[in-house]
């Protein structure tokens, strides 16, 4: 907080957890754990790289063990906390959970509001994001948070962050870059 009591923004960083074993085979793995690739251990510790000296406070991370693993091996020695949250899960794909992307990415759109078969739909991902934005929010005041996640949240934060249509990025191609900033307003 400032001198005269007002909240600060928090200054968000979102990383994609680290390539994964899934990933490179053209697999879907929505909520199954994941394992990081060779290549994945590089580009985590590319990430640790990147982020320990950026002003980080703290480090949010979905439950996933790609997620985790990134996380893990990114801050390995540093005294930067890393919190998991169930909300910063990936997409519940259900019964598509493990399947090829090549089956899941035609039906992306269909489930922007009716969940996947045994799963969630990406409006209920959003819903958890922003369940988790707000929380972070309260807690967080003015800091600098590294999120390390899954494209799902990605989508959320650009819907709810920058006004993006969640329709639109769903129906686009992935695309992968070293970091996306934004800024959560205070509550």
């Amino acid at each position: 907080q400032t001198m005269n009591g007002a909240k600060m923004p928090i200054r968000l960083v979102y990383e994609t957890h680290a390539t994964t074993t899934d990933n490179e085979a053209g697999i879907a793995t929505g909520w199954l754990p994941g394992v990081l690739s060779p290549a994945g251990r590089r580009q985590a510790r590319e990430l640790g790289d990147r982020r320990r000296d950026d002003g980080i406070a703290a480090v949010f991370t979905s439950d996933l063990h790609r997620a985790v693993d990134t996380a893990r091996i990114a801050f390995a020695g540093t005294a930067v906390p890393v919190h998991q949250d169930r909300r910063l899960r990936e997409c519940d794909y259900g019964h598509l959970n493990g399947r090829p992307q090549a089956t899941l990415a035609p039906l992306r759109g269909r489930h922007i509001d009716e969940p996947f078969p045994g799963g969630q739909s990406y409006r209920e991902v959003l819903a958890a994001t922003e369940a988790f934005l707000s929380d972070l929010a309260a807690r967080w005041d003015g800091s600098r948070i590294l999120l390390i996640a899954h494209s799902a949240n990605r989508w959320a934060l650009d819907c709810l962050l920058a006004g993006a249509d969640l329709e639109d990025l769903v129906r686009a191609p992935a695309r992968w870059r070293p970091g996306w900033e934004y800024t959560v307003p205070p509550n």
